[in-house]
């Protein structure tokens, strides 16, 4: 358990250092051919042939050199992460930002849906070569679409300035990633927790736990459909507030589920929160960055949402732990976490009266 500790520490570092790998995409112009393009195809590439190499290492015999081959996958899969993110807020009209956001969260659901089994079942009836090289192929199908990109050339206003990063500077910036910590704290404790509350609470089999998590899945992408739908509609400040209160409702009901059959639509509901919460945030934090630093100061958004997840999931599991508390009150304590982001709001909107 070391070595799996060592090697989920190290894989993970270039999602702790992609806001360099954001810098150097808004700043470098790769061989003149745009700032997101080849840097979304090196990262692809670099992706998938690590996917190829890797059914060939025995990480019993060769472990480091196992990290190595992660550490270079989870680089590549951080540079096109990043630069698809940058190429996003380039060209994303203000008034279609929470549809391409929609998009994007219910893909990844859909994707965590769809692959989970699919791998599974080529793990267990056919073989671990198999279930990376589906990988590996499967990296390889946006290449055409990005291929096809025609990068525009920048104007003068959104070239690169170490001075846009000022902007951390402004009230209204913090606050927006105080908010975004305390909603991804809420929204991955309150995840996590699921499944270990239906096994303790009414001893569900994981193949079960692992039907809940379809349904959930199923909520987000449904979820991330309407979340972009809302922001788009009725503007920022109305869909973060349903969000949020959409949340706290989804999160408290969790608490009171008496049984395993009432767990199916309300698993589906607090999915549906989940996708509309990310959906919303990650909009208001493509509204808010800098145009001239915008895979890195995203990045960064992104960063503090995952510092937020991080301590989400301790908060939640030290909470579940404790006896005078349990699930069910752990869920309350989170649904009521929420509710420390109300102040916050003013200040992201002070200036964005009209939505």
């Amino acid at each position: 358990m070391a070595d799996v500790g060592i090697f989920g520490a190290i894989a993970l570092i270039p999602f702790v250092i992609k806001v360099f790998l954001g810098m150097l995409s808004d700043k470098v112009n790769l061989f003149g051919l745009g700032h997101r393009k080849p840097y979304i195809i090196l990262g692809l590439l670099i992706q998938a042939l690590c996917l190829v190499f890797v059914p060939f290492i025995d990480p019993a015999d060769d472990y480091w050199l196992f990290v190595a081959i992660a550490f270079i996958l989870q680089l590549g899969m951080a540079l096109y992460d990043t630069c698809t993110d940058g190429l996003a807020l380039d060209t994303t009209p203000v008034d279609e930002q929470g549809t391409i956001q929609g998009f994007m969260v219910g893909g990844r659901a859909a994707g965590v849906v769809i692959t989970a089994s699919i791998l599974g079942w080529l793990a267990q009836e056919v073989s671990w070569t198999a279930v990376f090289w589906l990988l590996g192929a499967l990296t390889l199908i946006p290449l055409p679409f990005v291929i096809s990109l025609q990068e525009e050339e920048r104007d003068a206003g959104e070239k690169f300035e170490w001075s846009a990063f000022s902007a951390f500077k402004d009230k209204q910036i913090i606050a927006l990633a105080a908010a975004g910590f305390l909603f991804f704290l809420v929204i991955a404790g309150t995840n996590q927790n699921v499944n270990p509350f239906l096994e303790t609470e009414y001893g569900i089999s994981l193949r079960m736990a692992g039907f809940y998590t379809t349904i959930w899945g199923l909520g987000v992408v449904l979820g991330g459909m309407l979340g972009g739908q809302l922001i788009d509609r009725i503007g920022q400040k109305k869909s973060t507030r349903i969000a949020l209160f959409f949340s706290f409702v989804s999160i408290l009901i969790l608490a009171v589920i008496p049984n395993p059959g009432f767990a199916w639509p309300i698993v589906f509901i607090f999915g549906l929160s989940y996708g509309t919460y990310q959906t919303v945030y990650f909009a208001l934090a493509m509204h808010y960055t800098e145009k001239k630093i915008a895979a890195s100061m995203f990045s960064i958004f992104m960063a503090v949402t995952n510092i937020g997840q991080g301590l989400g999931f301790a908060v939640a599991g030290g909470f579940a732990n404790i006896p005078a508390v349990g699930f069910r009150w752990a869920f309350v304590i989170l649904a009521l976490v929420n509710l420390v982001a109300l102040p916050l709001l003013p200040i992201v909107f002070r200036q964005n009266d009209k939505n």
